[in-house]
């Protein structure tokens, strides 16, 4: 893994690396440029695809999209990039208008209250330009309605003057490209969801493209690291690049009040302890969730509102934020009778298993 890194960055005598060569435990520090904070997010944004780290077969899809319509003189199709939070969509939309050379302009969902919001909008646009829209899926109808026309024939109807005199107007729109994201695509309206030519689904990363991330953005914030530990903050980052930056940042602030200064395993380790975060990268109330269920419910079976109650949060926290880590680490299920815990959360807690005939088959599962 780090000949791969070293050999993805490219260090060169500008970069100051330091080897301590030293048998198996070789030191490895890694310091360039420098950072303020007030910039840190746009600095670890990267802008074109050469510098973004993962999703390999989205960056390939659209790589070919996107150079066949720079070859054909038109614009994009619209795109909807979909998954859950902190993968990188907003990059990705930004990196499409820059690898196609044209203008970038960002919204979201909520802001757009009315028709006449969007249409200042749309107005604005120059040919081929990027349109992004977050959280798309809570658009408002009527203006998902207006929403249509533009992204398949490029005009929107206004409603000029009122009452009798009111009158519709067709605006023109030059070519553009709406690249939509959500967290939740079933949200989305089948007609509108049907308009976007290209539909990709951003996925997890895995820890060495989490290490990768992680060593990217010690570089671009002048921060000393090793490859052991910026392992360690990938492997409890839930494979989720924002979550790998936030918990460098600490890491970071840990390293220069408590340590030398440099992130190594052990001092990454020890920040990331303090901040109850575990191995897998399960905080505190992932943790007591788990707990919760295997210690009070013996496992579940148990229902959403009642397992809610009891650990004292509301059920779209649990949904929204708790459930879909445990699940993919395959910690719960979701079962027609409630949630139940599997045989992997009761040893990650160090507690006897339950019996066989009371763990979850495939034909419980439902949701």
């Amino acid at each position: 893994m780090d000949e791969v890194v070293s050999k993805r960055f490219g260090f060169d005598s500008d970069d100051s690396v330091d080897f301590t060569a030293d048998g198996a435990d070789s030191e490895w520090l890694v310091r360039s440029g420098s950072a303020t904070e007030d910039a840190f997010q746009n600095i670890l944004r990267p802008a074109r695809f050469a510098d973004y780290i993962g999703q390999e077969r989205v960056r390939e899809n659209l790589g070919i999209a996107i150079s066949a319509s720079t070859r054909r003189d038109e614009a994009l199709d619209h795109i909807l990039l979909y998954g859950p939070p902190g993968l990188g969509k907003t990059t990705l939309a930004a990196i499409i208008a820059n690898e196609r050379g044209v203008g970038f302009k960002a919204t979201s969902g909520p802001v757009l209250e009315k028709p006449g919001d969007l249409a200042a909008v749309l107005s604005g646009l120059q040919p081929f330009d990027v349109l992004f829209i977050d959280e798309i899926h809570r658009l408002n109808r009527v203006v998902e309605e207006v929403l249509y026309p533009a992204m398949e024939d490029f005009h929107i109807d206004i409603i000029v003057g009122q009452g009798p005199a009111a009158r519709s107007v067709k605006l023109n729109l030059p070519p553009f490209t709406l690249v939509g994201a959500t967290t939740r695509t079933g949200l989305l309206t089948a007609p509108l969801r049907d308009r976007f030519g290209i539909v990709e689904r951003m996925n997890f990363y895995t820890p060495d493209e989490l290490t990768e991330v992680v060593v990217r953005s010690a570089r671009l914030l002048d921060i000393r690291i090793e490859p052991t530990g910026a392992r360690e903050i990938a492997r409890r980052s839930r494979g989720t690049p924002r979550i790998a930056n936030r918990l460098l940042k600490r890491a970071r602030d840990f390293a220069e009040e408590r340590a030398d200064g440099v992130l190594s395993h052990e001092v990454a380790a020890a920040a990331l302890s303090l901040l109850e975060i575990d191995a897998l990268g399960l905080s505190r109330m992932d943790r007591e969730l788990i707990s919760v269920l295997i210690r009070k419910f013996q496992g579940g079976p148990v229902g959403l509102d009642t397992l809610g109650a009891a650990i004292h949060e509301d059920k779209v926290t649990i949904e929204d934020v708790y459930e879909p880590y445990l699940m993919e680490l395959g910690f719960l299920v979701r079962t027609p009778r409630g949630r139940q815990a599997t045989v992997l959360a009761w040893e990650h807690l160090g507690i006897a298993g339950p019996a066989p005939s009371a763990s979850p088959g495939f034909a419980d599962v439902g949701e």
